[in-house]
């Protein structure tokens, strides 16, 4: 819906606002504009020097107007025209000069806007709350960045500019035909009526085929970005056909609201090309009619003609750039209001320094929602010790991961606190309090990069010895030894060429790497295979080893060492324990412990018996 909006042609609050992209250059883009000004008064400066070499030269006229080059021309015909022409050509020169130089600088201009324009946008975006994600697909937020950016870079690096110089041109060749000669100028503007109608039904039909053009585009990147990341369920339930008849239906639209915009710009210059010659036919008639009057000399009418040709021609950009006008106040639109979008969980102004002491952690009567009241969690409280291991166990969908996403302020709790070292986390800075939690997700996440590059991820203190030592502790460094780059072996978009078993093993290096004070392990093993379970429980043992650790899972063998298994069912939390306890209450964990441990026995249980594993409501 945000990309059909076409909005203001121009909007001044936008505008003052984009403006402050150019204002770092603000020197860069005055230069231009004195360029652009000089190069405007060399346009204006043909056709005189062409009717000066007529009427002085080869058609002599016995009245004409003079001009201050007049002084400095030779009476005698050949010299006087070699005269003329070497300033026709330094003119031809200097304006080429011109043109390139304020054309380079606004381009220049344009790309670094853009480029810090582009930069705010990511970096704002990585401000934003989990939620925010929630509710926007990836696809709109990249068309934020790319396309809607591109769109203002046609403003600042050619639009803005141009518009300046086609009034430049337009105000210059309106005052020297008036100069030259008043009723010949009214003559020539009398087609203006129909020019500006021509143009009004030219931009409807434009901005009706732009704002379709956009609206595919937004379309073509969320699908392609959306079935690109799932091309292993496209291939695996055999959906390629189906994919690509749904994308060519996309595809086509973008391409028929293209054909329309061809074929408004296919008819739109020719009609404007016609009325420009009709208008050059009408003085041709009358300004011949008026040299054989005597009241006109051949080398105004001559000047004429060739004004009347850069007179149209600023006319045709103006109406191309009200749509890239248009385009760029709906594109800043949606962009700004990206930029406005606040970050609903933040740092407090005055925050607490985050204790350097062993911390506990305590929940205390914590609710939460995603939305509305449909709580996810209801009531839940329990505190770890620190340096003690607790592991959560539940069904899917019982909150156990959420645990996990308020504690470290992804969300915010609806009732209830949470508190570390006897501080609400809410006093803390968001940035320092994740800076103590070391986490490995049920997902293991690698960027484009290296070995070595994902483990430290940025952290600069983090040496080669430490990366090595925690791939040693993790079971990850025999693998990596028998790589041909070590540590140095590069790693694909989302770690394609490792194993899952291997991505999970690297992800365990890089949160040990990081030697943080609280471990978070979210379902870390359900992903991956017999063997490397073995190898991920013997490096467990070692990660939990003088920190507080949170261990999620499903897999109860990861978790049967565990100081206390915390049981959770329906958002509440219902059980407490140790593996033995929790076994002899015969309660959820037991009835966990049996689906997976005997599941034999359990399917030989007729249906229906009552004998049957039920979960109490």
């Amino acid at each position: 819906m945000e990309e059909e909006v076409l909005g203001k042609a121009y909007d001044g609050r936008l505008m003052r606002r984009l403006l402050t992209y150019m204002r770092p250059y603000r020197v860069v883009v005055a230069a231009s504009l004195v360029l652009l000004l000089f190069d405007s008064l060399l346009q204006i400066l043909g056709p005189l020097l062409t009717k000066l070499a007529i009427d002085r030269y080869l058609v002599p006229a016995t009245h004409t107007i003079k001009t201050p080059i007049d002084a400095w021309l030779s009476s005698d015909p050949w010299t006087g025209l070699t005269q003329l022409t070497g300033i026709y050509l330094a003119a031809i020169v200097f304006g080429f000069a011109f043109n390139f130089g304020q054309t380079y600088l606004m381009q220049w201009t344009g790309q670094k806007a853009m480029f810090d324009l582009r930069r705010q946008l990511m970096t704002h975006l990585q401000t934003l709350d989990v939620a925010f994600f929630d509710r926007n697909p990836v696809g709109r937020l990249v068309t934020r960045v790319t396309t809607d950016v591109d769109v203002l870079n046609d403003l600042f690096a050619s639009g803005l500019v141009t518009i300046i110089g086609d009034i430049f041109m337009l105000s210059f060749v309106i005052l020297t035909m008036f100069d030259l000669s008043p009723g010949m100028t009214l003559l020539m503007l009398a087609v203006m009526p129909l020019v500006v109608w021509v143009t009004i039904r030219f931009r409807k039909a434009a901005s009706h085929s732009y704002r379709r053009i956009r609206v595919a585009i937004a379309k073509i990147n969320a699908y392609i970005q959306e079935h690109i990341a799932g091309i292993a369920v496209l291939q695996l339930f055999n959906r390629e056909e189906r994919s690509k008849a749904e994308f060519e239906e996309i595809n086509r639209a973008h391409m028929d609201a293209f054909k329309d915009a061809i074929t408004a710009y296919g008819w739109f210059y020719p009609v404007v090309e016609f009325l420009g010659m009709s208008a050059l036919a009408l003085l041709l008639a009358y300004g011949g009619f008026r040299i054989r009057q005597g009241a006109l000399t051949l080398g105004v009418l001559v000047a004429f003609f060739q004004y009347g040709l850069r007179f149209f021609r600023p006319i045709q950009d103006l109406s191309d750039k009200y749509n890239i006008l248009q385009s760029a106040m709906a594109a800043s639109e949606r962009i700004f209001k990206l930029l406005d979008t606040k970050a609903e969980i933040v740092s407090p102004a005055h925050y607490q320094r985050f204790p350097d002491e062993p911390v506990g952690i305590e929940f205390d009567h914590v609710w939460f929602a995603y939305s509305g009241e449909d709580w996810v969690l209801k009531d839940v409280s329990f505190r770890i010790s620190p340096g003690e291991t607790i592991a959560i166990v539940g069904h899917t969908g019982a909150g156990k991961t959420t645990l996990i996403s308020i504690l470290l302020r992804f969300y915010d709790i609806q009732k209830g606190s949470i508190r570390i070292g006897g501080y609400d986390i809410r006093q803390y800075d968001i940035q320092d309090l994740r800076r103590h939690f070391g986490v490995v997700l049920q997902d293991p996440y690698l960027f484009a990069g290296t070995i070595a590059s994902n483990i430290r991820l940025g952290t600069e203190w983090i040496t080669e010895e430490q990366i090595a030592a925690a791939a040693e502790r993790v079971n990850f460094l025999d693998f990596v030894e028998t790589l041909p780059n070590a540590f140095n072996q590069a790693v694909r978009e989302r770690g394609s060429g490792f194993s899952t078993g291997q991505k999970q093993l690297m992800n365990f290096a890089r949160a040990l790497a990081h030697d943080p004070r609280i471990l978070i392990l979210d379902e870390a093993t359900s992903s991956v295979d017999t063997e490397t379970e073995y190898r991920v429980r013997d490096a467990l043992s070692r990660l939990v080893e003088g920190r507080t650790s949170l261990v999620i899972a499903h897999r109860l063998s990861t978790i049967q060492r565990a100081d206390r298994i915390l049981v959770t069912h329906k958002a509440q939390l219902r059980e407490i324990g140790t593996h033995q306890e929790l076994l002899a209450l015969r309660g959820i964990y037991w009835k966990l412990y049996q689906l997976q441990y005997k599941e034999q026995e359990v399917a030989a249980v007729p249906a229906g018996s009552d004998a049957m594993l039920r979960f109490p409501e």
